[in-house]
């Protein structure tokens, strides 16, 4: 068998199991709500929103059960080297959580507002690190905190749909 014709059977396998596991992974603007995990993070976001304007991730995944806030609280004051160390669940669920996260909070016209994690306690102020590779993006991807612009407490957008059927109900009432 020649190199060429090894390609050739190579090209020819079909690539669902590709596609499976990239569609596993890959959340999309388009389906995000259908997901299993959105659910989850809807529920971990509304108490946050409840008691402040800021959404921040680290606050989502011990909202969701993903990490004890006494591991959260090693981190901070540095005992633990990386965020992920401590979280329990995998990365792949991990990134389709804080992908979804983004999504939400865009839905809710929150606006985003990547902060710096500085170590708490005595002597050197390091930044903190969530990766155990340093990847850059999944790094701001944690830091991205996601903020209410508005004056007084975070109230629900309303859907197009909704102020028109309100809209409509009040005409008709009059």
């Amino acid at each position: 068998m020649t190199v060429g014709s090894r390609a050739q059977i190579a090209h020819k396998q079909p690539s669902s199991a590709i596609t499976k596991k990239n569609s596993a992974t890959m959340v999309s603007v388009e389906g995000y709500k259908n997901d299993p995990l959105y659910p989850r993070v809807v529920r971990a976001v509304t108490p946050l929103l409840a008691r402040g304007k800021v959404v921040a991730p680290v606050d989502v995944l011990v909202g969701m059960g993903i990490l004890e806030k006494s591991k959260l609280e090693d981190w901070r004051f540095g005992r633990v080297p990386y965020l992920e160390k401590v979280i329990t669940c995998n990365l792949t669920r991990l990134s389709r959580t804080l992908r979804i996260l983004r999504y939400h909070c865009h839905d809710l016209n929150l606006v985003p507002s990547v902060t710096v994690y500085k170590r708490w306690g005595k002597g050197c102020k390091q930044q903190l690190r969530f990766t155990k590779t340093g990847d850059v993006k999944i790094e701001e991807a944690y830091r991205r905190h996601f903020v209410w612009p508005g004056k007084g407490p975070f109230h629900m957008p309303v859907s197009r749909r909704e102020k028109d059927s309100r809209d409509s109900e009040i005409d008709e009432g009059k």
